[in-house]
């Protein structure tokens, strides 16, 4: 009877022992399998978490560019006139597509792969246009070398053409003259006539009919021959023309009031002239007579006669 009990006891104590075993493995499987899930929503999480964090970083460096290039347009905008609106367009689709990024949240990696293929097209069209404007700057440059040295010649021919214009109206003023004739040798008396009609010097103004004039044309081969006139002034005591008291106008506007005209036929030879005043009215009268001698408007002599 005793045994029995004993077989009785171990058969409960074995089967609560099994019971609790397994309650416990089922407790600890049932724990591990909810750790193992927490675990893989964790690990979730934290890639989820990453792929945003690369998204943002990616965003940022592709905005950050945009911002360089956008600069680097503003730049090259202020210091090229030329190109100016291509240049405003390009930087107007930079500022566009950074519109875009600053307003996509959370952008997909298909989206990031779409704006940095479009940065690189916008650095792309930065790059040609430096390559062009660099052209250009490297064109204005040799333009600028070419104009500079079509200046230097064109200055280098103006001082020769100048220094030949001075030489020209060097030479035409030697030529001119030595081509004007030279007067020399002026001479005035006065003259009175005797019943029998010949004249004679005399110094008494009462006496006095003619103020005879003379002068010699000098010789000159180079003068141009056939007529030439001379005018001749005589001037009283009061400063009055005496004479025909003519105004003559000269191409250069000037002008004067001459005596009397004595004209020569004038052959490249020395020739003496001669003219004469008659006295207005009866004598002339007491005092000193100034006689000037004109080629032209040109005074070429002056002597002078006193009657008493």
């Amino acid at each position: 009877m005793n045994n029995q009990y004993k077989n009785n006891w171990f058969k409960t104590f074995f089967a609560l022992l099994l019971g609790f075993g397994l309650g416990a493995t089922v407790f600890i499987f049932s724990n591990e399998l909810h750790g193992g899930k927490r675990k893989i929503k964790a690990a979730r999480s934290i890639n989820n978490l990453s792929i945003t964090d690369d998204g943002f970083l990616e965003q940022q460096s592709i905005l950050d560019s945009l911002s360089t290039l956008k600069a680097a347009y503003d730049v090259i905008i202020l210091e090229n006139a030329v190109l100016s609106d291509e240049l405003e367009l390009e930087k107007r689709n930079i500022e566009n597509l950074m519109e875009i990024i600053q307003a996509s949240h959370n952008p997909s990696i298909q989206q990031i792969k779409i704006y940095r293929n479009q940065l690189v097209v916008l650095k792309v069209s930065l790059d040609a246009k430096m390559a062009e404007i660099k052209k250009l700057k490297s064109q204005n440059k040799n333009l600028l070398t070419e104009i500079e040295s079509q200046n230097l010649v064109m200055y280098k021919q103006k001082v020769e053409n100048d220094t030949l214009v001075l030489k020209q109206k060097k030479l035409e003023t030697t030529l001119k003259d030595a081509a004007k004739l030279s007067l020399s040798n002026f001479k005035v008396i006065a003259l009175k006539e005797k019943s029998s009609g010949k004249e004679l010097e005399t110094e008494k103004a009462k006496n006095a009919k003619k103020i005879k004039v003379s002068f010699t044309v000098n010789g000159n081969s180079a003068a141009k021959t056939g007529k030439h006139l001379f005018y001749i002034q005589v001037l009283d005591q009061k400063n009055a023309v005496l004479g025909e008291n003519k105004l003559i106008e000269f191409e250069n506007d000037k002008a004067l009031v001459y005596s009397f005209i004595v004209a020569t036929d004038f052959q490249g030879k020395s020739a003496n002239v001669y003219g004469v005043l008659n006295a207005d009215e009866g004598a002339f009268k007491k005092g000193t007579y100034f006689i000037n001698f004109f080629d032209k408007q040109e005074i070429m002599g002056s002597t002078s006669v006193t009657l008493e």
